[in-house]
C-alpha cells in the first residue's frame, strides 16, 4: 500500500474510514498508483465509494494555493457523483461541498462547509474556542454516517440542484431556445449542440490540441473557431472524416455564423440569461457519458412540444445512472465479459454505455484494456434497438464517447475510426417486429431463428402510444396479452424471444402491474414470475419524484434469469425513502429490506404481493389469517342487502339524473363521523352514467376515497347520513336496510379504523405506492377482511365501536386521541388480534403515514429510547416462549443510549440463568454506538465492517447473546422489525447457526 501522510492516516482512523491504518471496508480505496478517471490536477490520495454509487474523496495538501483547490473542486463537480470533497493538511481537514458550482479562484472557499481541527498542539485550544474537531467531523460524515445516510439528515447544503448535471441540463435548455428563437429548427439546434459538445470532448480529453486547431482551423481555443463560420465548417468537416462514425449528418451542415456565436458564447463562460462572463465550469471529458441521455430526454421533450404545438410530450423518459447500476449490479455479477447484449427499446442508450463499460472491465481482469479489446465489445456484443431515430444517434455518441473514455490513449492516429453502429447493431424500429426488417433480419436473426442474447437490458414504455395501441399489447408470436394498463411486460415478453434458458433480464416496468386487482393484469404477472427464475422485483416508487419525475406511473425493477424453472419463491424488496435518495438523488436499502414471497401464497391469494413489498412477516401472516377467518367486506355487505357503491360523475354529463333533484348533496366537507351541517341541493339534470335511486337511501353509511393525514395517522374517514343523500364520485356509499341500520355506525367505525389504514397499505392498489395519489378504489374497500355484521353488532366490541360513532356524530365534535385509541382498540377486539397483531396494525398506520412528506420525514428521524424500549419488548416475547418453559432463563435486553447524533443504534440481549420476566436496562455511554460494537465484535470475534457497509445493518450472535445493530432511523425499529429480527435468531439456532 502506498505510503500515505501521517496526518491524513490519522484522519480516516478517527472517521471510520481507516482501521488499524488500513481500509476498514471494501468500499474504502487507496490510489495505489491509477486513478480511476483522467484527471489534469486532482488526484484523490484515497476515495471512498458508497453502495449507491456516491464518492467522497480524500486529499492530503499541505497549504494548497486557491487556484489549486478551485481547480479541483471543478474536476470533482464535473464528475457529478462525489458529494463531499475531504482536504486534509496537518492541522484541519476542510470539507467541500462537491455538489457546489465550482467558483473562480479567489472565491474557492465558498464552497467549503466547514473546518475540523486536528493538530494536537491546537486542538484543546480550539474546540475551547468553539471550533469543530475530528469527533465533530466523525459524527458529521464518518464512515458509518455515509453508509446509514446519516450525513444527509444532518446536512442539507449538498444537494442535487447545483450538481453538474442539474446545471448542464439547464444550460443546454437555454443553448436550444436560443438558437430556436434564433431561427434555427430545433432538430438542427439540437445536431449543432450535439456536434458542438463532441468537439469540446475531443479538446478537452486534449485529443484535438490547440496547435492543432491553430494549424488547421486558425485559433487555439474551440470557441474561437466557432466565431468563424467557415472555420467550424472546416472543423466539422474534418471531424466526419476523421471521426467516420454515425454523428455528423450531410443535412446538418450548414451552418450560421449568429448560431454559431452563440455557442462560441457558451463555451466562453457567457451567461445564457444575462450575457455576463464567467467561469466555465463544464470538463467534458470528465462529465459522465450518461448525462447525455439526460440531454436526450430534454431534447425529446422539447422536440415534441414542437412538433405538437406545445401539447404534452410522449412518455419518453431519461433513466438515471442509479437505476441503471441497480439492475446492473444484480445481472451482471458473475460474468466473465464474453456476454452478449440486447436493449430492445435502448433509447439514448445508457443501459449500454454501462453494460459495456463493465463488459470491458471483466474482459480486463484488472489489467488496462486495449483499444482492440473496447472495439470489440463494442461492435460485437452490445445490440440496441429504438423506434426513435434521433435516440438511436445519440446512443450511438454516447457508446463511442464512452469508448473513447475507455481508451487508454486515443488519439487521431485511428483513435477515432469507429465503424458505424447505425443499422448494424443499433437499429431503428419497433421492438415487436425489427426482425421483419432488413436490417433486423442481418443483426438478430439466424438460419435458426432469432439470435439469443446472454443479457437482455431495458426501460421500456410503460404506457401505450395513442398509435398502434393494439399492437403494443399484444405479443402475436406468444398469443398473450397484458395487462391492460401500461405496455412494458409486453416488452419483456418479447425480449424472452430473444433469450436461451441462461439469459439474465433486467429491466424497468411499470410498478402498477404488480398490484393491480385487474384479473387480466394478475394472470399475465403471475404467467411472467413464473417463467423468470429466480425472479427479484425492486420497487422504486418511494423515490418516483426525481427518478422518473414525468412519468405516471411508479417504475420497478423486474430482474432475473429466463426459463420455465418454476422457482418456489421470488425476492421482493422496497428501496426505501430516505433523505439520502431525495437529496442525493442514490438508491438505498438494507438487508431488511428484502424479503422473500412464495409462490404458493401469492398464487392462493394475490393481495399478499403488495404486503411483501410494504410489510414485514408477521404482516404476511396476519393477512393470511384475516383472509382465513373473515369474508370481504363485499359479501358481509350483500348477506345484509346493501352494497357499496360510487358517487354521481358530474363529468361527461349524458345520462338524466333529474330524478335525484331537491336531495341534499355531498360534494366535499366530509370529516371524522360527522356529515357537513348543511348541504346545497342536488340540482344537475345529467350525470355521467344513471344512479339507482336506493343509493342514496338513508341510513348511509358515505366514506370518502382518500385517506386524510390527521394527527392520529391516516384514516379514511366515513360518517352517516340520517337523511338520503346524493354523493359525488370522490365518496363511496352503502345504504342499509332498516333492519340493519346499527351495522351503519359499525362500518363507518371499521373503515375509519388503524385496521383499515393497514390493510389499504398492505393489499390497496395504489395506496403508498404512488405519492401523488391517497385514495383506495372501491376494489380495495369492497376486498377489507370483515366480520358478519349482523351478528357482530351483538358483541361487546361492535356495541363499543357503535356506542364511540354515534356520540362522535352526536357530539359534532372532532375525534380526540383518546377516541381514536379506544375505536382502533375495540376494532382489533371485533377482530379477535393478540397483542402482537395489534402492535403490527399499530405499525401500519405509523406506516401508512408514509405517504405524505411529513410522515417519511418522521421515518428517517432518529430512534428515541422509548422506541427502543418498545423494540425490545416485542423482540423478547417472541424469544421468552422458548425461554419460558423450563422457568429456568431470560433475557436481559440491553440499549445503548445514544445521542441524536449518532448514526447508529444498538441493542443487546444477553441470556441470564434466572427465571422470567425477561428485563430491559438502558446502558449510558459516553462513546458513540460504533466504538461499543467495535468493542463486542473484538470480544465475540466477529469483524463487522465489511457487513456493516455491505447490509447496513449487523445481527452479530453468540452462544449467550445477540446484539442487534441498525441505523439510527426510526423505521428499524418498529414492532414487525423486531418480530422479524427474532425469528431470524430462533432459524439460526434451529438451523445451528451461532448461539
Amino acid at each position: 500500500m502506498p505510503v500515505l501522510a501521517e496526518p491524513l492516516r490519522h484522519v480516516l482512523n478517527a472517521t471510520g474510514y481507516f482501521n488499524g491504518g488500513d481500509p476498514a471496508a471494501s468500499t474504502v480505496n487507496v490510489l495505489n498508483g491509477q486513478d480511476q478517471r483522467r484527471r489534469r490536477t486532482f488526484r484523490p490520495d484515497v476515495w471512498w465509494r458508497g453502495q449507491d454509487g456516491l464518492n467522497v474523496y480524500f486529499k492530503f495538501a499541505k497549504n494548497p494555493s486557491l487556484e489549486e483547490v478551485g481547480a479541483w473542486q471543478r474536476e470533482v463537480w464535473n464528475e457529478g457523483n462525489v458529494p463531499l470533497l475531504w482536504l486534509v493538511s496537518p492541522a484541519k481537514t476542510d470539507l467541500y461541498n462537491g455538489f457546489a458550482l465550482p467558483q473562480e479562484a479567489a472565491k474557492a472557499a465558498k464552497n467549503r462547509l466547514d473546518a475540523f481541527h486536528h493538530d494536537p498542539s491546537v486542538l484543546h485550544e480550539a474546540c475551547a474556542n468553539g471550533h469543530l474537531g475530528l469527533a465533530d467531523l466523525n459524527a458529521r460524515a464518518g464512515r458509518v454516517a455515509m453508509e446509514t445516510g446519516h450525513f444527509w439528515q444532518q446536512e442539507s447544503r449538498v444537494n442535487r440542484e447545483s450538481s453538474v448535471d442539474h446545471r448542464l441540463l439547464q444550460d443546454m435548455a437555454d443553448l436550444e431556445r436560443i438558437l430556436s428563437n434564433a431561427g434555427l429548427s430545433v432538430g438542427k439546434a439540437q445536431a449543432l449542440i450535439g456536434r458542438s459538445v463532441f468537439a469540446k470532448y475531443l479538446t478537452d480529453r486534449e485529443i484535438i490540441t490547440e496547435d492543432l486547431l491553430l494549424k488547421k482551423f486558425g485559433a487555439y481555443a474551440l470557441q474561437d473557431v466557432f466565431r468563424n463560420a467557415d472555420a467550424a465548417g472546416c472543423l466539422f468537416d474534418w471531424l466526419s472524416t476523421e471521426f467516420n462514425g454515425d454523428m455528423f449528418s450531410p443535412e446538418d451542415s450548414v451552418l450560421n455564423a449568429s448560431h454559431l456565436e452563440n455557442v462560441a458564447n457558451f463555451l466562453d463562460g457567457h451567461s445564457l440569461k444575462t450575457g455576463q462572463k464567467s467561469l466555465f465550469p463544464y470538463r467534458f471529458d470528465l462529465i459522465p457519458v450518461e448525462l447525455i441521455s439526460a440531454i436526450y430526454e430534454q431534447f425529446v421533450h422539447s422536440s415534441a412540444s414542437a412538433e405538437l404545438g406545445r401539447r404534452a410530450p410522449p412518455d419518453v423518459h431519461y433513466t438515471p445512472l442509479a437505476a441503471v447500476s441497480l439492475v446492473l449490479d444484480e445481472v451482471m455479477e458473475g460474468l466473465d465479459g464474453d456476454e452478449s447484449v440486447l436493449d430492445l427499446t435502448c433509447g439514448s442508450g445508457v443501459f449500454l454505455v454501462e453494460a459495456m463499460r463493465r463488459l470491458v472491465a471483466l474482459k480486463a481482469n484488472g489489467e488496462t484494456p486495449t483499444r482492440t479489446m473496447i472495439r470489440e465489445v463494442l461492435h460485437k456484443q452490445i445490440h440496441g434497438v429504438d423506434v426513435s431515430g434521433d435516440a438511436i444517434r445519440i446512443a450511438a455518441f454516447s457508446l463511442y464517447l464512452a469508448s473513447l473514455e475507455l481508451d487508454p490513449n486515443p488519439s487521431l492516429a485511428g483513435g477515432l475510426k469507429f465503424e458505424p453502429l447505425i443499422g448494424r447493431s443499433l437499429l431503428i424500429g419497433d421492438a415487436h417486429d425489427i426482425d421483419s426488417t432488413q436490417a433486423g433480419k442481418v443483426a438478430l436473426t439466424s438460419k435458426a431463428g432469432l439470435k439469443q442474447f446472454d443479457v437482455i437490458l431495458g426501460n421500456p414504455p410503460w404506457s401505450h402510444p395513442r398509435k398502434g395501441r393494439a399492437k403494443g399489447r399484444q405479443t402475436a408470436r406468444q398469443g398473450k396479452a397484458p395487462p391492460p394498463r401500461g405496455a412494458s411486460l409486453a416488452f419483456v415478453e418479447r425480449a424472452k424471444e430473444f433469450a436461451h434458458e441462461k439469459t439474465r433480464l433486467g429491466v424497468l416496468v411499470s410498478a402498477t402491474h404488480f398490484f393491480s386487482r385487474s384479473g387480466t393484469g394478475r394472470t399475465a404477472v403471475q404467467s411472467l414470475a413464473e417463467s423468470i427464475a429466480p425472479l427479484t422485483l425492486i420497487n422504486l416508487s418511494n423515490h418516483s419524484s426525481w427518478l422518473f419525475p414525468r412519468a405516471k406511473m411508479p417504475a420497478m425493477a423486474l430482474i432475473g434469469r429466463n426459463g420455465d424453472q418454476h422457482p418456489e419463491r421470488m425476492r421482493t424488496a422496497q428501496v426505501p425513502w430516505s433523505q439520502a435518495g431525495a437529496t442525493s438523488h442514490s438508491l438505498n436499502m438494507t438487508g431488511s429490506d428484502v424479503n422473500t414471497l412464495p409462490l404458493s401464497s401469492w398464487r392462493r391469494n394475490p393481495d399478499l404481493m403488495k404486503a411483501s413489498f410494504f410489510g414485514k412477516l408477521h404482516d404476511h401472516l396476519l393477512l393470511e389469517r384475516l383472509f382465513e377467518t373473515q369474508k370481504p367486506l363485499e359479501q358481509r355487505l350483500a348477506a345484509i342487502g346493501s352494497a357499496l357503491r360510487m358517487g354521481v360523475t358530474p363529468k361527461g354529463a349524458v345520462k338524466d339524473s333529474r330524478f335525484l333533484k331537491g336531495l341534499p348533496y355531498l360534494e366535499h366537507g366530509l370529516q371524522a363521523f360527522a356529515m357537513p351541517g348543511t348541504l346545497p341541493e342536488f340540482n344537475l339534470e345529467k350525470v355521467e352514467r344513471v344512479r339507482d335511486r336506493e343509493i342514496f337511501r338513508a341510513p348511509l353509511v358515505i366514506a370518502h376515497r382518500h385517506l386524510v393525514n390527521a394527527p392520529e395517522g391516516p384514516r379514511l374517514m366515513a360518517a352517516i347520513a340520517e337523511k338520503d343523500t346524493v354523493f359525488k364520485n370522490d365518496h363511496y356509499g352503502a345504504s342499509f336496510p332498516s333492519r340493519h341500520a346499527d351495522a351503519a355506525p359499525l362500518l363507518a367505525g371499521i373503515l375509519s379504523s388503524s385496521l383499515a389504514s393497514w390493510y389499504f397499505l398492505m393489499a390497496g392498489a395504489m395506496f403508498g405506492l404512488w405519492q401523488k395519489v391517497s385514495y383506495v378504489y372501491l376494489g380495495d374497500v369492497n376486498a377489507l377482511p370483515a366480520p358478519e355484521l349482523e351478528s357482530a353488532t351483538a358483541t361487546k366490541a361492535g356495541m363499543e365501536i357503535i356506542c364511540l360513532v354515534e356520540r362522535l356524530q352526536n357530539q359534532g365534535m372532532a375525534p380526540q386521541p383518546y377516541d381514536w385509541q379506544t375505536l382502533d382498540d375495540s376494532v382489533l377486539d371485533l377482530y379477535g388480534l393478540d397483542d402482537g397483531d395489534r402492535a403490527v396494525v399499530r405499525d401500519g398506520l405509523f406506516r401508512a403515514g408514509w405517504q405524505w412528506q411529513e410522515g417519511r420525514q418522521a421515518s428517517a428521524s432518529p430512534a428515541e429510547l422509548d422506541h427502543l424500549r418498545s423494540y425490545a419488548r416485542f423482540f423478547a416475547s417472541k424469544i421468552d416462549p422458548w425461554l419460558h418453559a423450563a422457568n429456568e432463563r431470560r433475557l436481559r435486553a440491553e440499549i445503548h443510549d445514544s445521542t441524536p447524533s449518532d448514526p447508529l443504534r444498538l441493542v443487546r440481549f444477553a441470556l441470564e440463568r434466572r427465571p422470567p420476566p425477561s428485563i430491559t436496562h438502558v446502558v449510558r455511554s459516553s462513546q458513540p454506538s460504533y466504538d461499543t460494537l467495535t468493542q463486542i465484535s473484538k470480544r465475540m470475534n466477529v469483524p463487522v465492517d465489511e457487513d456493516l457497509s455491505r447490509f447496513g445493518e449487523l445481527r452479530l450472535t453468540d452462544r449467550n447473546e445477540v446484539v442487534i445493530v441498525k441505523p439510527a432511523a426510526r423505521r428499524h425499529w418498529l414492532a414487525v422489525n423486531a418480530f422479524a429480527d427474532a425469528r431470524a435468531v430462533l432459524e439460526d439456532s434451529f438451523k445451528g447457526g451461532p448461539g
